[in-house]
């Protein structure tokens, strides 16, 4: 007898539920109808375009005999189906990039369906929207669109898409209808969003509230201070300490200043991980060619790790000094790949460079101030692209609108995870339309927006388009 008090049933032949032989009655009557995955081979697919068959052309009339089309044999088409626990393919949903270039971050879902013997009270249709908005979402789609049949617009808007317009498909009304994807906004939140009210009692210099370094007042020295998130110095120091040398003399290339020196403070639970810390800080320096001029260490405590940056320039370049009209370039360099234990989140694009070619891109406005001095400048933060394009504007109390398929991006990043990771090095700058880009050595560099009035950023696509990234101010720190 089990312990719920039933008895147990003579053992049979072939595989049995282990909740089954657990007598666990409960659990199993709590069992979902069916269940969401990527459709696994040849049978699904059948299965799937089968469905889609009997619903849209013999039930609905929507097509004369099949609705195949070219994102059927598109290879980064995904589908998702539903099935029951017999296995058997009850519903559908397939997405996959807009055109046929480039996947630019826009996405297009479409085909729902579900078999007519298991529409009702299950939610497979809902089901299958939901996981098709998360999958889009993991492929580092920005923008997510679908037609719908303007009798399931309702459905949609339960599940929180917008309505764009009505359209027409096949002879019938549809609803373009777009899934709100906010992960610029988020990044930017989380970074960048506190800062207004923390810092709105300190003093700033006039002209360069919210930058990436300082003037120092009645002097040529510009000063910068960075410090490593904690987690990230525990776990991978020697990284820790190129990257507090990296974000530093970025900084002060955004300023457009030429290096000094730097200054150190270390924390950390033993003299071996120091030594990583250091080893790795060492490094970048003599990588930048910067000296360390001194600093601070502490063991036994936790670890910490913070790098102040001098420089000098004459004519440093304000973040807050775009205006509505400006262009917007972003200058990346696009090689290296994602940081191991930080794919999507961190860009090494500087571990594998020369010393020459690091010092040839943080030297990009130190060089052109003589001549072509930008008017804003930014180096793109842990507030990734979008983020720190807003920061810019914010502080020149504009707007900024990103054209999506012009940011130059490495092959192998998504454009959600381009446009919201730490970039290794980036720089972000704003001036008249048609003035000479800065050197930049082997970063590539092109103009992919503009400041126009208002607050907040805009992505605008292919089509015309324009969708909301950050809807408000970053920081609340306002103009410079």
């Amino acid at each position: 007898m089990y312990l719920d008090g039933s008895v147990a049933v003579p053992s049979v032949d072939g595989p049995r539920d282990i909740l089954a032989l657990l007598g666990d009655r409960s659990t199993l009557a709590r069992q979902p109808a069916f269940r969401v995955a990527e459709a696994d081979g040849a049978a699904d697919i059948a299965a799937y375009r089968r469905s889609r068959r009997d619903v849209f052309v013999h039930e609905q009339g929507l097509f004369a005999r099949h609705d195949l089309d070219d994102r059927d044999s598109d290879p980064r088409t995904v589908v998702l189906v539903a099935k029951d626990p017999e296995g058997t393919v009850v519903g559908g949903v397939r997405l996959c990039p807009v055109g046929d270039g480039p996947d630019i971050g826009w996405w297009q879902g479409g085909r729902l369906v579900v078999a007519p013997g298991a529409r009702g009270p299950h939610g497979i249709g809902a089901a299958l929207v939901r996981a098709a908005c998360a999958r889009a979402e993991a492929e580092g789609v920005l923008r997510f669109d679908a037609t719908v049949q303007a009798r399931a617009a309702t459905l949609f808007r339960r599940l929180g898409w917008q309505r764009v317009r009505d359209t027409t498909v096949a002879g019938a009304p549809h609803v373009l209808m777009r899934w709100p994807i906010n992960r610029i906004a988020a990044q930017a939140a989380a970074t960048k969003a506190a800062l207004g009210p923390l810092l709105a009692g300190l003093p700033a210099p006039a002209g360069f509230v919210g930058d990436d370094g300082a003037p120092v007042p009645g002097t040529d020295v510009i000063a910068a201070c960075d410090a490593i998130v904690p987690s990230m110095v525990e776990r991978d120091p020697g990284w820790a300490g190129w990257c507090a040398v990296l974000v530093n003399v970025n900084d002060l290339a955004a300023m457009g200043a030429s290096p000094l020196g730097l200054l150190d403070a270390v924390g950390a639970r033993h003299a071996g991980h120091a030594a990583r810390i250091l080893a790795g800080l060492s490094r970048a320096a003599e990588a930048y060619g910067v000296p360390v001029l001194g600093g601070h260490t502490q063991l036994g405590v936790p670890a910490a790790l913070s790098v102040t940056a001098l420089g000098r320039t004459r004519h440093p370049v304000p973040g807050g000094g775009g205006r509505p009209g400006h262009a917007v370039r972003l200058t990346a360099d696009l090689g290296g790949g994602w940081r191991p234990g930080y794919r999507g989140r961190q860009w090494d694009s500087t571990t594998h460079r020369h010393a020459d070619e690091l010092r040839a891109m943080t030297g990009m406005l130190a060089g052109a101030a003589a001549t072509a001095r930008p008017a804003a400048a930014k180096d793109v933060s842990m507030a990734g692209i979008g983020g720190t394009l807003g920061m810019l504007a914010e502080a020149g109390g504009c707007r900024a609108v990103l054209d999506v398929a012009a940011v130059p991006r490495p092959g192998t990043a998504t454009v959600g995870d381009w446009f919201t990771c730490f970039p290794g090095f980036a720089m972000l700058t704003a001036d008249e339309p048609g003035a000479p880009p800065p050197p930049a050595g082997p970063a590539t560099g092109a103009v992919c927006g503009e400041l126009t009035a208002g607050e907040g950023v805009g992505l605008r696509w292919p089509d015309g388009e324009i969708t909301e990234a950050v809807t408000s101010t970053v920081t609340g720190m306002g103009t410079a």
